[in-house]
């Protein structure tokens, strides 16, 4: 299987590529840096918004790995998946996201979702919303094998890999800790099964430590 990890350089992308070139994948990374940060054995420097269809042709998985973490360019969550979709329309491609869990839901009629909630800091709301209307406009694309995966409320970049999690749905789910807790490495592993299974296209998940 080819796989081809976009903002590869980023933290969690730089685990879904060891992962899964630890199982024996064909990785490559997109990313705009000069220097390849991310471990993939084949790297390309081209910024996401550069990329074209050719340049993702041939691959059986793209994973956007893309982050954005001041206002100013929180929009660009949006842009760059929705440009990533515009290539990949009408192919077999599946692109997988590194989502986010403040869009999850809270209650059974999903009306509700976690940022909303008072406790909620306020510091994470924009991130939240700017990762909620990207879902949202994923939603709008029937044109496009799109995964939309997000972690639990505390996703911790340095946690110890388990090797246990749980994939649950759109709504926010605890372990038997009562915890909504992920590390990223975890995170990469339920990715890579995704990946691997393809078993929720056009669908949102959650994943949280078993």
């Amino acid at each position: 299987m080819k796989i081809a990890v976009v903002a590869s350089n980023g933290r969690v992308a730089q685990k879904v590529v060891k992962e899964a070139q630890e199982r024996g994948f064909d990785v490559t990374g997109f990313a705009r840096g000069d220097e390849n940060k991310s471990g993939a054995k084949t790297y390309i420097r081209k910024d996401i918004l550069d990329l074209t269809k050719e340049d993702l042709a041939g691959y059986d998985v793209v994973v956007d790995g893309f982050g954005a973490w001041t206002e100013d360019v929180l929009p660009m969550h949006v842009k760059t998946s929705q440009h990533l979709c515009d290539i990949l329309s009408g192919t077999d491609i599946r692109l997988i996201i590194v989502g986010g869990a403040g869009s999850l839901y809270v209650n059974p009629e999903h009306t509700a979702v976690v940022a909303d909630g008072p406790d909620f800091p306020d510091v994470f709301k924009p991130l939240a919303n700017a990762q909620a209307e990207e879902l949202k406009q994923l939603r709008g694309r029937d044109d496009v094998k799109w995964t939309f995966i997000s972690p639990a409320g505390d996703f911790q970049a340095d946690g110890e890999r388990t090797g246990k999690y749980i994939q649950a749905g759109e709504e926010l789910t605890l372990n038997s800790k009562g915890e909504s807790i992920i590390s990223y490495a975890d995170y990469a592993i339920a990715m890579v099964d995704e990946i691997e299974s393809g078993h929720h296209i056009q669908e949102r998940i959650s994943v949280v430590r078993a």
